[in-house]
């Protein structure tokens, strides 16, 4: 009788190892739980990337509404070969709304002159595409600011959740280049700044 209980648990104990063998392994990454001080981990990232600069972009499309626009700093290239770029948008409401529908849009990347741009579109209580407002439209229909750096028109690829936010990735499909390109707009430590590191003048 001893004999066959040790044996029936030697097959148990094998069996076992077996299936944990043979398992599946899961290929789909879970979100980390938040952790008792998560929002103290949120203002150390905030931090961090408040000292890291990042280039300033203008956002525009037109999903039959009206033009709208956002201002962007998460802007990001992904590939050279096909040309695709990302940016991710932290709120869905307003112009950010049209923007995260939209098949197709077009990136202003911004230049120190354009920096009353960067406000205007950053401003949740300033008018866009006003008479005294320079733009039009492609022959596609999105709206084109006339500004001093490189436009590029998209087409949408995708559109990911990513935590509080929504990850757009799009494929460039045109390039248009100002005639002399100006000094990089970026963003550093909550203020624009032109690329040699002075700043600009504050809003009145």
């Amino acid at each position: 009788m001893v004999e066959v209980l040790v044996l029936l648990v030697a097959l148990l104990f094998v069996a076992g190892r077996r299936e944990r063998n043979h398992a599946p392994m899961s290929t789909q990454a879970e979100m980390p739980t938040a952790c008792p001080d998560s929002g103290q981990a949120a203002a150390n990232f905030k931090a961090a990337f408040g000292g890291h600069p990042a280039g300033v972009s203008i956002i525009t499309a037109d999903i039959g509404t009206g033009p709208v626009g956002i201002t962007a700093s998460s802007v990001a290239s992904v590939s050279a070969e096909p040309p695709i770029l990302a940016f991710s948008l932290a709120s869905q409401k307003g112009s950010a709304a049209a923007i995260a529908v939209a098949d197709s849009l077009v990136v202003h990347l911004l230049t120190a002159s354009d920096v009353g741009l960067a406000r205007a579109f950053a401003s949740p209580t300033t008018e866009r595409f006003t008479g005294a407002m320079v733009w039009t439209r492609l022959d596609t229909g999105e709206p084109l600011l006339m500004h001093a750096g490189f436009a590029l028109r998209c087409q949408v690829l995708s559109r990911t959740a990513a935590g509080s936010s929504l990850l757009v990735a799009a494929a460039v499909v045109e390039v248009i280049a100002p005639e002399s390109p100006g000094e990089p707009l970026v963003y550093h430590q909550r203020g624009y700044h032109g690329l040699g590191g002075q700043g600009l003048p504050t809003e009145s």
